[in-house]
């Protein structure tokens, strides 16, 4: 998918034209996978354009490169700052997706890397709409489990961990599926590849505890606070392969897919094919929240002019 990117990008602290963002054949990330990144939204209501919990995102975004001893060499305001201000120059009033990133640069293949191993910070965007259909989507359980903590820190956004979302989702598509759901090493469910997952039981919420391998999503916290808010019992617990599939709603949680309903998992209508009342009422709140409509979440936004 070709993205339409902007003209600017931000690069080691200088916004430069996306076409003179290049780095060398033997930038180490490239070979090892040693990136870290994160995907971030910004939301236009038609007055300004707000970052959506923009200090959440930073903050992880430097915690994972810490699992790796890898440095973020600038500070989180001039992170911030950069975020805001690649949209700034480039002028955008249109929804968008953020894609902050840094990767060990030219340190040839030492597999040695430490806190002085050369760094590369850039940030792209580009205009964004809905990646799933938001009126549900099929999800298909695959083969591949999830990574644990047993082999690598499944809390950190590293680009060499995507792997395993990668050929999970090529497993579902070729079964027919828009969504992968993974198992943990346990057998229990994890998340999809790029999405946390809640169920919704006779009323109540439920989604996979960190002990499962899924991400600590920053949506998926946002669920978590929203749902207690409106008085919707929620709780973070082991979830069963076969408790999906007795399930009275599924729906995935995540930057890029916001909330999605999954209307049908391994073939078989989930909640007559159509999303569930409570995913509905977790979607109107979460798009009342990020256009700004609900002061109550005013501090999740943060406004670029």
């Amino acid at each position: 998918m070709k993205l339409p990117l902007s003209k600017y990008v931000w690069f080691d602290g200088k916004y430069v034209l996306t076409e003179k963002a290049q780095v060398p054949i033997t930038t180490h990330a490239i070979h090892y996978g040693t990136s870290i990144f994160e995907g971030i939204r910004a939301y236009w209501n038609g007055k300004n354009l707000h970052v959506f919990r923009l200090d959440e995102h930073v903050k992880r975004f430097r915690r994972s490169g810490q699992f790796y001893n890898i440095s973020l060499n600038f500070s989180d305001k001039e992170i911030t700052d950069a975020i805001t201000g690649i949209c700034k120059k480039n002028k955008l009033k249109k929804s968008c997706y953020i894609r902050p990133f840094y990767f060990v640069g030219d340190y040839g293949i030492n597999l040695h890397v430490t806190e002085k191993a050369p760094t590369n910070v850039a940030i792209f965007t580009f205009p964004f709409g809905d990646l799933f259909n938001k009126n549900g989507i099929s999800a298909g359980i695959v083969s591949w489990r999830k990574f644990s903590d047993i082999s690598t820190p499944p809390q950190a956004k590293m680009g060499g961990n995507y792997l395993n979302s990668i050929i999970a989702t090529q497993e579902a598509k070729r079964n027919g599926f828009d969504e992968a759901i993974l198992l943990d090493h346990n057998g229990n469910v994890s998340e999809a590849p790029g999405e946390n997952i809640f169920i919704v039981r006779e009323g109540q919420i439920a989604t996979p505890s960190l002990a499962s391998a899924a991400l600590e999503g920053i949506t998926r916290d946002a669920i978590i606070k929203i749902a207690k808010d409106l008085d919707i019992e929620i709780v973070e617990r082991d979830i069963t392969r076969s408790e999906l599939a007795i399930s009275d709603e599924i729906f995935l949680t995540g930057t890029a897919a916001e909330i999605t309903p999954i209307i049908a998992l391994d073939g078989k209508k989930m909640s007559n094919g159509k999303p569930g009342d409570i995913t509905k009422k977790m979607m109107d709140e979460y798009t009342d929240i990020v256009m700004n409509k609900n002061e109550d979440y005013s501090h999740w936004l943060t406004a670029v002019y």
